[in-house]
């Protein structure tokens, strides 16, 4: 996605998260499905032939979309088939994972979710500061208001969740660990700006992440989401 749409994203994410308080969410990644949460929300990443890419929140009754350079806030209307939102001259119809979009000054059709990166912009807006994964066993993290962790391991078979962990910082500047305690379990998280590249995917992260949960370690990369 473009840097104006990032700038938008992130210049409208207080109004954002303020519009979705006190709502569940639906993720419709495979990883979130996994933990049996049932929400009212899912973000798609669509890219459009021509190379234009977007990022679509849809709720029920509206749709707010991240475009390049602006953020539209579109309601629901009548469509045969699918879901479609318009208004201010912009319209957008999304069935599955394909869109299409018409701006006004143009359409875009053929429109494909990009899920790997509608999951990461799923933890951004429902408000992750930091999110890591890691692989064999599959497992991924956030930590969401600077302290709060949420830890899924064993590709979605068990759930952590530990609230107001104590993060220090290492030495320099480079280095965070954040420890919580929430009944019979206990998690380290240790965050380093080591670049890293992820076992499965090939991708590159700017971080290091080590959790240690009980008596079990993972290891894996991440990076900051805003």
């Amino acid at each position: 996605m473009s840097n104006n749409a990032g700038t938008g994203t992130a210049l409208l994410l207080l109004a954002l998260q303020a519009a979705l308080g006190g709502c569940a969410q639906t993720d419709s990644s495979p990883e979130n499905s996994a933990q049996g949460v049932t929400y009212e929300a899912q973000t798609y990443v669509f890219e459009c032939p021509g190379d234009y890419s977007f990022v679509a929140r849809i709720e029920t009754d509206r749709a707010w979309l991240f475009l390049p350079g602006r953020t539209a806030e579109l309601p629901s209307v009548r469509s045969a088939s699918g879901a479609k939102f318009a208004g201010d001259g912009t319209s957008f119809w999304s069935k599955g994972e394909e869109a299409m979009l018409d701006t006004g000054a143009a359409r875009y059709d053929n429109c494909k979710n990009n899920r790997a990166k509608a999951i990461w912009e799923h933890a951004k807006l429902n408000g992750a500061d930091f999110r890591a994964i890691g692989n064999e066993p599959g497992w991924h993290m956030e930590i969401s208001n600077k302290n709060d962790i949420l830890l899924v391991t064993d590709y979605g078979q068990a759930t952590f969740r530990f609230p107001n962990a104590t993060a220090t910082p290492g030495p320099g500047s480079r280095m965070t660990t954040y420890k919580a305690r929430q009944e019979n379990d206990q998690v380290e998280v240790t965050i380093t700006g080591e670049p890293c590249t992820d076992t499965m995917s090939g991708e590159s992260f700017p971080s290091t992440a080590t959790v240690r949960i009980n008596d079990k370690e993972y290891r894996g990369c991440g990076r900051a989401l805003h």
